[in-house]
């Protein structure tokens, strides 16, 4: 029985890494997103009026940086950011293997990058947006629909069952690799035209030893000249940031850890500490009513009262929904903030 499930473990009569190589490879980059963005909530919090683009801009921010990184790597290496990390390159499934630190060319190189980079901010952003669309439904906002929006609507109560077939379907590819019926573990492979080999000690010696590039000659257009200074200055920013991430890998996955929903219980023991007085200097807001029933946005007195619990003011429930749903924080405080902080007050007169 040992005999066979050797080959889980060890590497085929082929170079592909193993099933435990690849789906810990996989897990790295997915580990890094969910960490970032904590600590950038994290940083917005602590200072809204500073850091509070970071938090809305967080996608197109790490999709951007992302981009630059994976190019680097990929041109360099032949690999993303995280198999690099794993020590494995990606060749073309079909034809002539290239030395790994060549990079990758052609289709395989843009197919890879769309792939690692692109995909995944439009599926999270979808994933925001289908979330929205929840919180719609469980606070019964029905506004007006065209049928645009319908078809939208339409299109988003089917993106779970779309998910659910694309999970499916990256279970069956792992479950191929894993018996040796396939030579990729992930769709995303197979679709740029590329498997996953180990880098071999000759790919390691020349990544270490690669030339740099020649010297621009005299001759030389200026825009081939400033075309190499854009390469020079994109691949030290992709440098650093994978030196950067190299580093701090493992301390992020270690704040994944610390704020994950199983946590919890064990964050609010060591980390109880009193609630905090509200703030007292309150800047870029509407002058309260002296009214005690007085919403601070309409300033008329509260129908359906609502209070935020990031900050603790109340609303009209209406006022605070619609305010929160196009900024995404306090309108007293600046606090980020989301529409499940809505919490509906209950009175006896009510």
């Amino acid at each position: 029985m040992a005999e066979r499930g050797a080959h889980l473990t060890t590497a085929a009569a082929d170079d592909r890494p193993s099933i435990f190589e690849v789906l810990a490879q996989d897990s790295l980059m997915g580990a890094v997103r969910p960490a970032l963005r904590h600590a950038v909530k994290v940083l917005a919090e602590s200072n809204p009026s500073r850091y509070g683009f970071l938090w809305r801009r967080f996608d197109e921010i790490h999709g951007v940086l992302d981009v630059f990184l994976q190019h680097h790597f990929l041109s360099r290496t032949s690999a993303s950011f995280s198999e690099n990390f794993y020590s494995l390159k990606r060749v073309a499934a079909s034809g002539r293997e290239r030395p790994a630190h060549l990079g990758l060319r052609g289709k395989h190189h843009w197919c890879s990058l769309i792939l690692l980079a692109l995909v995944p901010y439009l599926r999270a952003k979808l994933e925001q947006v289908l979330a929205k669309q929840r919180d719609e439904d469980d606070f019964s906002i029905r506004l007006p629909q065209t049928p645009l929006q319908r078809m939208y609507r339409a299109f988003l109560a089917a993106y779970p069952y779309v998910s659910m077939g694309w999970d499916s379907w990256v279970f069956c590819q792992q479950l191929l690799y894993v018996f040796g019926r396939a030579k990729t573990h992930s769709p995303f492979l197979w679709l740029a035209g590329v498997r996953l080999a180990h880098l071999t000690g000759h790919d390691i010696t020349n990544m270490d030893l690669k030339p740099a590039s020649p010297s621009t000659a005299i001759g030389s257009s200026v825009g081939e000249r400033l075309r190499r200074l854009t390469s020079t200055v994109v691949g030290g920013v992709a440098l650093s940031l994978s030196t950067s991430l190299s580093l701090g890998v493992f301390f992020l996955q270690f704040l994944e850890w610390w704020y994950s929903s199983e946590n919890q219980s064990t964050i609010k023991t060591l980390t109880s500490l009193p609630t905090p007085p509200p703030p007292i200097h309150l800047q870029n807001q509407q002058p309260l009513t002296r009214h005690s029933k007085a919403c601070p946005l309409c300033c008329k007195v509260r129908t359906n009262d609502t209070v935020l619990s990031t900050s603790g003011f109340v609303f009209c429930y209406r006022c605070i929904y619609v305010y929160i749903k196009a900024n995404q924080r306090c309108p007293m405080t600046g606090y980020p903030t989301e529409l499940q902080h809505l919490i509906k007050i209950y009175s006896p007169e009510s």
